[in-house]
Parts: C-alpha cells; structure tokens; sequence
C-alpha cells in the first residue's frame, strides 16, 4: 500500500490532497513525474547516469537506486499518474535524521526564462546560498530526551528554514550530530546547549559524513560530464550512533550536460557545506575550528584529511 512518507523534510508533499512523493512498504519511494519537461529530463538522467562508462562505480552509490517507472494513483486524487521509482532513502533506519541540503549559490540553469531566472535569484539571495554556496531546505532530528514535546523529533518550519543565517546553518549541523537537539532552542536554567556527542561517528571516522563528502568532491574537482542545479545533499543517520550515517545526492530535474567544463557552482558549495561541518567535528561548544584538535582530528583516527577543502 502507497503512502506520504513520514520523514520528507522539504519539497512537494502527498498531504492534504496535494500532489507529492509515496512510498510503499517494500523501500520503494515514488516521485510524480514533473510538468514542464521537468520529468522527463529527471527520467532521462537516471536512465543514463548508471550505465554511464564515464562514472566511476564508488561514485554511483551516492545516488539512489532507481527501478524505472510506474502508473499509481497519485496522492492528489486526481487519477493514475506515472512516477518514478527509486530506492527510499530513509528505509531500514531507525528514527532517521534528515537533513536536506541544496548545493550552489546560483540555482537558476542556463538558458532559463527570465521570470525563472528572478524566482530563483531572489530566494538565493534571502537564504544563505548566495553567502554561502548552499542553503538547509528542511530538517529533522531525532530527540529521544523531548519525545513526548516534540512527537520525537526537532523540526523548523520552512518559514524559519528559510531564515536561517550562517550562525543558524552552523547551529544546526550541530544538533544534528547531538544527543539533545532541541536543547539551544528552549532557555534551561543551566544553559545548556548541543552536545555533539555524536559528531565523532556521524561526521568522522573513515566512513562518516565528512569522509564521504570529501569523497564526492574529489569527484566534482575532475568530472565535467554534468552540471547540476538546484540539486541537494542529503544527510542522514539513525538513531544515536548505532547506524551509519549517509551522504546522498537527490534532485536531478535540472541537470545538464558540462560541456568538458567543471561544475564550480555546485563544487563551491560543497566544499563550502565541507568546512562547515569539519568546524562542528573538530571545533568546541561554539562550534568554530580550534586549530589544535583540527589537527588532532586528522592525525587521531579520525581519517579523514581536509587540506584543499
């Protein structure tokens, strides 16, 4: 049986009769096919992304799994629509924390009408991709300790994600690596703040999130096969640290061609997003880089390396 997942943090939802994304109990997500040749152009990249000789296979599995396509009922009520169907992210992780991530401080494609243009252009500069080469679109994050006030996980409106300054980029990137995430939001007698007790496992490690972004952008410093706009990092992990934590990239209904030329617009934003989170894993309670433990970090098992980022 289809239905609106539970843990979609931004984008177009299959809530209250509004045309969204299904999934089915089997790890299966389902995305309407977009208007506008946006779709199609979506369809068209998976089509070609995997039997692409030009990917390298570590690469591929950043990308989520894709089945093909199927004509279900859409969420809108509106009768039989075709989809797509690609692997559901957050499947098999317990009380996921999301957080979806756009990359790039231009989002507009080439070649775009001007109103499209002037959309995207504004949005940019009110967030925080302009500044700084990416904006949070929407979070979620497991608060085992506030599960009764918070229905289990802390949230931000798209309003107040919308919002969101550096210091607010930054803020979050901790408490998704903490154990009491809702902590900097409520005043508590003792000050108490996000504790990051997580950060070593989410964010370090070999296979951490830090690893994998810094894996990706080696990618992105060499391939010239795509350029993707308004494209997002996901960043997800389980419950606690007892899963591992992933890195996945979602968004592809304005990817074009590169031309033999360098993605530097998404490039830029990715090692961006890298220096903001090696700050939480190698920084203190503000969250800022303390020179001595950066080198500890890198030197200390952490194995990850962030010289050139």
């Amino acid at each position: 049986m289809l239905k609106a997942p539970d843990h979609q943090v931004a984008g177009h939802q299959a809530r209250e009769g509004q045309l969204g994304p299904l999934v089915d109990d089997s790890g299966r997500f389902y995305k309407p096919l977009q208007n506008n040749g946006r779709g199609s152009k979506e369809l068209a990249f998976y089509r070609s992304f995997f039997s692409d000789p030009r990917v390298p296979h570590h690469i591929r599995r950043f990308f989520p799994r894709f089945f093909g396509t199927l004509v279900v009922e859409a969420s809108d009520g509106s009768g039989p629509q075709s989809h797509l169907v690609m692997e559901d992210l957050v499947s098999g992780l317990d009380r996921p924390s999301v957080a979806d991530i756009k990359i790039g401080s231009r989002t507009w494609y080439p070649h775009a009408k001007e109103d499209y243009i002037a959309k995207c252009s504004k949005k940019d500069r009110e967030t925080t991709s302009l500044t700084l080469g990416f904006r949070v679109s929407g979070l979620q994050i497991y608060d085992e300790d506030n599960e009764a006030a918070t229905g289990g996980f802390w949230k931000q409106s798209k309003k107040q994600v919308q919002g969101f300054t550096a210091e607010d980029v930054r803020g979050t990137l901790r408490r998704f690596a903490s154990s009491n995430p809702s902590a900097a939001t409520a005043a508590t007698a003792d000050g108490e703040e996000p504790d990051c007790a997580f950060a070593a496992v989410v964010y370090g490690g070999s296979g951490g999130i830090l690893a994998q972004l810094l894996e990706l952008k080696a990618w992105f410093e060499e391939q010239t096969i795509f350029h993707f706009y308004s494209a997002s990092v996901l960043l997800l992990r389980g419950n606690g640290a007892t899963e591992a934590a992933r890195v996945k990239l979602v968004d592809f209904a304005h990817v074009f061609e590169g031309d033999g030329v360098i993605d530097h617009n998404f490039l830029g934003g990715l090692c961006s997003l890298i220096r903001f989170i090696s700050e939480v894993l190698c920084g203190g309670s503000d969250g800022r880089p303390h020179p001595e433990k950066s080198s500890a970090a890198e030197n200390g098992g952490q194995g990850v390396t962030l010289s050139g980022v």
